[in-house]
């Protein structure tokens, strides 16, 4: 049978703000999720929004918000976050020195009613976050290093999909795979059969000349 998954939109390729609330408006009953890519310039070299931006994308569309936190000390937002409307709220694992802080900090979001991801870069193992799949709603896997659109997805990762659906499988977990990074027409059905259940997708809708016709492409639907 085959697979339909849910897509992210990315707003990375954005760089102005009204840019992002009318893409989010033209995504809203196309794409599940935009997917907010948070950098303030110190977990990654790159400086983009934050939930002041989040608040008014949320007040200007009905589509859901996946916010993607890639910043140190997410924990000192998070709140913020929370009340600016995200629907998913994700934080790197490398991002905390206090993983004992990143348990909290899972748990408190999801108390708020909204969903608790974690993310981890390409060259950290999956073991480092395996206890905290417990917990979570969504394992985002980074197929690129965070901080730029349009880069190639590292071929490495695809294993750690692999691995990281059979672990899912073989402890019945519900958390939700996603992944982001250079995702595109060669690698969606792979990603997809792989065990994905979220495909983030920057570059590759945001300049596709249909852009409906390309997030139907990424879900399975063509």
């Amino acid at each position: 049978m085959k697979k339909i998954v849910d897509v992210a939109v990315s707003t990375d390729p954005i760089d102005n703000f009204q840019n992002i609330v009318d893409y989010a408006k033209e995504m809203q009953g196309v794409a599940e999720f935009l997917h907010c890519d948070i950098m303030n310039d110190n977990f990654v070299q790159k400086n983009t929004f934050d939930y002041n931006v989040v608040k008014s994308i949320n007040s200007s569309s009905a589509i859901m918000l996946d916010c993607h936190l890639m910043v140190n000390e997410p924990a000192n937002d998070v709140e913020k976050y929370i009340s600016a409307g995200a629907n998913i709220i994700t934080l790197h694992y490398e991002a905390f020195k206090d993983k004992n802080q990143l348990a909290e900090v899972i748990s408190y979001i999801k108390k708020c009613n909204v969903l608790a991801g974690i993310s981890l870069k390409p060259a950290t193992p999956f073991k480092e976050i395996r206890a905290f799949s417990y917990s979570a709603d969504v394992v985002l896997v980074m197929g690129v290093e965070p901080g730029a659109s349009g880069q190639e997805t590292d071929e490495e990762t695809y294993k750690k999909v692999e691995e990281i659906h059979r672990f899912k499988m073989d402890n019945n977990l519900n958390f939700k795979i996603e992944f982001d990074g250079g995702v595109n027409e060669k690698n969606a059905q792979k990603l997809r059969d792989l065990g994905v259940d979220i495909l983030v997708s920057g570059s590759f809708v945001y300049n596709s000349k249909n852009r409906k016709e390309a997030v139907k492409f990424l879900k399975g639907l063509e």
